[in-house]
């Protein structure tokens, strides 16, 4: 290809024809990418609530078996009437 060719075909590619319709670039959909992005939000909520209850579950386990593994027999929690 010679260089007049080449600048011909670039311009011809750049500007559309007059009676030609233009191309339409496919529009990226929203809707999708909130939800996905929701959707993350509420699981990583999730495994935040979970991992929570199950560290504070395990450290009352741990602390009721300290107190069985030093030989006391009165391990209840005994909560203070309000």
């Amino acid at each position: 290809m010679s260089k007049p060719e080449a600048s011909s075909e670039a311009s011809s590619e750049a500007k559309p024809e007059p009676g030609a319709k233009p191309k339409s670039t496919p529009k990226p959909q929203s809707g999708d990418n909130r939800r996905g992005a929701i959707a993350g939000l509420i699981i990583a909520i999730l495994i935040l609530g979970v991992g929570w209850w199950l560290a504070r579950d395990l450290t009352s386990a741990s602390k009721m078996q300290d107190c069985l593994m030093s030989g006391r027999s009165n391990c209840n929690v005994i909560e203070p009437a309000r």
